[in-house]
Order: C-alpha cells, then structure tokens, then sequence
C-alpha cells in the first residue's frame, strides 16, 4: 500500500482532529439539549397531569359518575391521552387502541400502592411519557403524553450538529492544506533545487530567507552544493586532462601500430599476431580516451533537435559490420525524436559495442515509445546480467560484465558510464535485464523524446 505523502497526512491530522473535536462538542450540546428538552417536557406533562387527576377526582366524587364522560371533560389535546383504572377495569374517551397494554405492570404496581410514577413508553412505535397517579385504593389515573414533535425535533438537531461537525472536519482540512501548503514550501524549494542538480543543473540554489528558522537550511544547502560543485568540476577537469596528455602517446603509438600493421606480411607469424594485438589495445585505449573526454563535457546542456533515431542505428550497425535488419521499429513509433544528437548517436554506439565486447553480439536494435517517451533497446545473446550488478554496471568505476565472468577481466564500465551520462541529461534511465530466451536487454529510457 502506498503511503500519503507528509502533506495529505498532516492535512488528514487536522481533519480528523477538527472531526474528534466537532464530534465531541455536538455529542455534549446534544445530550444536553435532549436532557434538558425532556426534563422541561417531563415537568410539563407531571404538572398537566396533577390538575387532569383532579378534575377526575372531583368529577368521579358522586353518587353514579360517568367515568368516559369525566374524561371527555378533560382538555388534553391531540398530545395526551387518558385511561382509568377503577377496580378491575378500564377507561378511556376513545377505543382503547393498545393503550393499556403499553403501561408497565411494575409501574402499575407502584402506582396501586399510592406512589405515583413517570417513565418514557413507545406507544404503536411512538415516544411516549407516561405519568401514573393514585386517585383512591383502587382507582388509578394515567395520562400519555405524546413526545414525537420532541422525537422530531431531537432528530433535526443531531443532523444539524452532524452536518456542522462535518463542515469543521473539512474546514479541518482545507486548513491543514492551507498550513502544509506554505509552512512545506522551503522543502519543495530544496526538492526542486535538488531536482534541478541531480539534473546537471549545478547552478541551482536557494533564494535567500529572512525566516531565521529557514536561513540555517538555504545556507547549509547552498554551501553543499558549491562543494559537489567544485569536486565534480575537478574531477571532469582531471578526466578531461588526463584524456588529453594520452592522446599525444596515443597517436604515436597508433602510427607506429599501422608502420608495423603494413609490414605485416614481411613478419613472423608470432610478431604478426603480437602486432595486431597491439593495433587492438591501442584502438580499444583510443576509445577508452573518447569515453573519459566524453564524460567530462557531460555536463553540457542538452541540445534537442529532431533526430531520425532509426537511421543513427542502423548507421551505428553498419560501422560495426552489422546487418540493418537488426534495427526494429515498434508500430505508431514516431520518425523523429527530439533529442541531443550527439548524445543519443554515443548511446547507440556504446551499447552496441557493449554488446559485441560482451554479450555475444547484439540480437536486436528495438525503438519504441510510451507516453512522450522513446525507448531505446538493445538485446545481446551473452550470459546476461546478473542481479546484483544491474544496479551499478552503468557506474563509471565498475567493470564490464566480461569482469565477472572471464579471468582477463577485458572491458570497462566507461561505455556504459556514458550511456547512463546521456540519459540522465536528457532526463531519463538506463537499466539492464534479462530479455525473454537468454542474453541481455539494455534499456534507455529519454523522457520528452516525442512530443
């Protein structure tokens, strides 16, 4: 499961603190609003009753009373309804509608032994107050006070408290959004900055503050990146000096290598193939050269224009003695790219040199695209990667696979150093696998490619 980002977290903390809080402050408002409600309505109906028990008493005080008639008399409404109980029977100004069945018998009890008694009923699924008073030995009074305009009046209430609680959850919200917004935007500062140098982009900074909290981080940031800087200069300054003290010895050894290659014929067959494995070293440490001095420019901007990336393949084939039919094209795959030319035609030469160095020979050039990115394959019959290398192959100290896997160790890291180079400039990856059958996949990855 993915994790929520600081910002939606924080944002989520103060929306469910704001929801705990309204939660509990409309729970305590509505508790005391139905407590308060029921005890007024309660005293209300207690104090009705007393008076209606009186009429009763006074009405039943002859010698034949009409006990429906007295009740009749009673003004009580559409809210209450009244019943006697007098010896074994019952009485009330209508058809008793279950109305005797919802008065408790303990509560009846209590009431026959000359105590009156309150309590809360459902009369047909309806809220009731049922208040019992004595009226003689054996008569008993009671009357039912209808509480659903309460009911009704409760339920409003916990939806309106519901629908504040709700509001000020998402009030919680936006207002957390609000917070992380601006108190997160030094770190997007520093995210953005630190995008822009892992990019190349060495001249990125942060803006100076006057927050004295936030001075301390732009400082010490800044100051960072001046050192990584001035290290990363240094070092492409040595590469690059380095590359160009060997060219010189370089050049004499290869003239000299081609004096020896031309009299060939005239040698022994041990000098002959002492000669050529000369001529071989020496080309193999001319383009170890071209790598170095490669990498040290690779700090250059990125220069896009639209580059037939099919026909720098198969160009990048044919120097090598390899057919065109190895270059594949995917289906919909736009002509042009827009891309650094020289830097993608490098990327193409080096995997496929990594290729015939040590995977076998290539298999397969495959171009492709996704989602405005091109992809760039390159497939070799080789023993492929194995899993813990395909994390540091493109690492320029890193030797090549042949390393690992051969005792003379030919090949180094610096052609794939250099495809990783590229790809990083133009924004993009580089990354080895295992391709289905056997052998290896180079992938290249240059986002923004097609557009």
């Amino acid at each position: 499961m993915r994790r929520l980002g600081l910002r939606a977290r924080v944002s989520a903390g103060f929306a469910v603190g704001a929801l705990l809080l309204s939660a509990s402050m409309a729970l305590v408002s509505y508790e005391l609003t139905r407590r308060s409600l029921l005890e007024e309505r309660e005293r209300t109906a207690v104090r009705v009753a007393y008076f209606d028990a009186a009429v009763v008493r006074s009405g039943l005080d002859t010698e034949a009373p009409d006990v429906v008639e007295v009740l009749r008399s009673l003004d009580t409404g559409g809210n209450r309804r009244p019943l006697l109980h007098r010896g074994e029977d019952w009485y009330a100004r209508t058809a008793d509608a279950g109305l005797t069945a919802a008065i408790p018998v303990d509560l009846q009890q209590l009431v026959h032994a000359g105590e009156p008694a309150v309590q809360r009923v459902r009369v047909n699924g309806q809220p009731t107050l049922l208040v019992g008073l004595p009226l003689a030995p054996s008569t008993s009074y009671y009357e039912l006070t209808s509480l659903r305009e309460l009911d009704q009046t409760l339920r409003v209430l916990a939806l309106a408290l519901t629908a504040v609680a709700i509001v000020v959850a998402g009030s919680g919200a936006a207002l957390g959004w609000y917070a992380t917004r601006h108190s997160l935007r030094p770190l997007t500062a520093v995210a953005d900055a630190a995008q822009e140098i892992a990019a190349g982009n060495f001249s990125a900074r942060l803006a100076a503050t006057t927050d004295p909290d936030l001075t301390r981080l732009s400082t010490s940031f800044n100051d960072m990146v001046d050192q990584l800087s001035r290290r990363i200069e240094r070092d492409r300054r040595f590469a690059a000096d380095v590359s160009h003290e060997l060219r010189s010895p370089l050049q004499t050894l290869s003239a000299a290598a081609s004096v020896l290659a031309r009299r060939r014929a005239h040698l022994d067959d041990r000098t002959a193939t002492a000669a050529k494995l000369v001529a071989d070293e020496i080309t193999r440490f001319q383009q170890l050269v071209d790598d170095l001095i490669q990498l040290a420019r690779s700090d250059q901007p990125v220069d896009r224009t639209p580059v037939d990336v099919a026909a720098l393949a198969r160009r990048a084939c044919r120097a090598r003695g390899l057919p065109d039919t190895l270059v594949w094209t995917a289906r919909d795959t736009a002509p042009t790219w827009l891309v650094d030319e020289r830097r993608v035609e490098q990327i193409l030469a080096n995997l496929v040199d990594n290729a015939l160095r040590h995977g076998g020979g290539p298999v397969a050039v495959r171009l492709s695209q996704r989602d405005g990115t091109g992809i760039v394959e390159v497939d070799d019959e080789g023993p492929g990667v194995p899993p813990e290398d395909r994390e540091i192959i493109f690492d320029r100290f890193v030797r090549g696979r042949a390393a690992n896997s051969r005792a003379d160790g030919d090949g180094t890291g610096l052609g794939l150093a250099l495809v990783a180079e590229h790809a990083a400039a133009h924004r993009g990856s580089a990354s080895a696998g295992d391709r289905s059958g056997a052998g290896a996949r180079f992938r290249v990855e240059l986002p923004g490619a097609l557009r």
